[in-house]
């Protein structure tokens, strides 16, 4: 192994281990290894490739969706969509534990932040859970496991971020692909509290409101959907553009539809989206000089060439690749690690004959689990916070949670169809 490879994996390492900020280590790692390099101008380099990597016009994207995201956060929606669920699934037996996946899903659909769907509907849900005789760490659980669902049901900021870090991969078809996958693990997730209702005896069917009324007050939020994906696929506008008419749209329900949403209040939404996308264009910009320094060494052939070494067999290799997927979401965030692994394991991905968009939904859903999972699960953690409860205690009961969503992820893995088909039937 390099020198320069070296010493960029002991960095990197050991400043994740003294939790140092992940696009921070990221950076650090690519200066001391170009640094090692030493036939290349390190700082012009460094400061080359992250203004390169962020001058991407579908990163735009990301602000404009971060910040419509967190207009439909705060305007109400997500109490409607509550009343949605609870008229399409309410009825059933042990309802309440359907509302709150349901509910996640479309929240997740409509906001594109599983962070947003945990405290915004798990604010409302778990005490109503909980009043129901649920135990409150189940309740935890399910909202965190069910946030998830929205990073694979369009829009999606972390399809985004793959696409720009893949190369010549459609957004669109990334956000038709995540379709049917994310529908799948919502009902895999909607399993694992059938089987709960079954040992506890749950009968707390609810009285919902008229589905009717349900469905007009929930239909605004959900036309957002149908805005920007049925403008995508029309070719009305670009992935990027749609993200601008997304915000118009969430401005107009949550200031003047809803009118939960004061003027005043825009600048703090404004200062929380811009919080959070300086954080995203830091990683993206810190990854790319890494990739670069990982390209210099051939680190991405040489990994493709290893994994191909391992077997010539594609079922051994993905299963290879999710092992180590939900070993990296354990203690690594979403975004960090599919722009740190991208670049390192789709060549050998395409060498197998995957296609980009399906492995881009395979490390997508594989990650999904690490969002919810102890060190460094921010789902976990805030649906604790939110519950007022301790990861400790929510674990021993996200387990089957984790086990069903592994069976999805494996039938995501193993069938490109369920990826593909819709896609391919538009045309993308």
């Amino acid at each position: 192994m390099a020198p320069e490879l070296i010493a960029l994996l002991i960095v990197f390492v050991a400043l994740l281990a003294l939790a140092v900020p992940v696009g921070v280590c990221l950076g650090l790692a690519a200066i001391v290894a170009v640094a090692c390099i030493g036939d290349v101008p390190t700082a012009y380099l460094i400061a080359q490739r992250m203004a390169t990597g962020i001058a991407s016009f579908p990163l735009l994207a990301i602000p404009f969706f971060v910040f419509s995201g967190l207009l439909m956060g705060e305007g109400g929606m997500a109490r409607r969509l509550i009343d949605l669920a609870a008229a399409l699934v309410g009825r059933l037996p042990g309802g309440l534990a359907y509302v709150n996946t349901l509910t996640c899903m479309l929240f997740g659909a409509v906001s594109g932040s599983a962070a947003a769907a945990v405290s915004s509907i798990g604010g409302f849900m778990i005490p109503q859970m909980v009043a129901k005789g649920y135990r409150r760490e189940f309740s935890v659980a399910l909202t965190a496991t069910s946030a998830t669902t929205g990073l694979l049901i369009p829009p999606s900021n972390i399809m985004i971020v793959y696409a720009v870090v893949a190369g010549n991969v459609s957004v669109a078809a990334l956000f038709m692909a995540g379709v049917v996958p994310g529908m799948l693990v919502g009902l895999a997730i909607m399993a694992a509290a059938f089987l709960y209702n079954l040992r506890i005896g749950a009968q707390d069917a609810i009285t919902p409101p008229p589905l009717l009324a349900a469905m007009g007050a929930a239909l605004p939020s959900l036309l957002l959907i149908v805005i920007v994906l049925g403008g995508i696929l029309g070719g009305i506008f670009s992935a990027t553009e749609a993200s601008a008419i997304a915000v118009a749209y969430a401005l107009l329900l949550g200031v003047g539809f809803y009118r939960e949403i004061s003027v005043r209040r825009i600048p703090e939404l404004l200062l929380r989206a811009a919080k959070t996308t300086a954080v995203v264009m830091l990683l993206v910009g810190t990854s790319q000089a890494m990739s670069w320094a990982l390209s210099y060494e051939r680190v991405p052939q040489t990994a493709a060439a290893a994994l191909l070494a391992l077997s010539d067999n594609p079922i051994v290799i993905l299963a290879t690749i999710n092992v180590m997927l939900l070993v990296v979401g354990t203690f690594m965030d979403m975004t960090p690690a599919v722009l740190v692994f991208t670049p390192i394991l789709l060549p050998a991905m395409v060498a197998l004959g995957v296609d980009p968009v399906h492995f881009g939904i395979i490390m997508i859903a594989n990650l999904c689990i690490g969002l919810c999972t102890p060190p460094v699960g921010t789902c976990l953690f805030v649906g604790c916070s939110v519950g007022n409860t301790t990861i400790a205690r929510v674990v021993p009961y996200a387990v089957p949670f984790f086990i069903t969503m592994a069976i999805a992820m494996l039938l995501i893995t193993y069938i490109p169809a369920l990826s593909l088909w819709l896609p391919r039937l538009l045309g993308l």
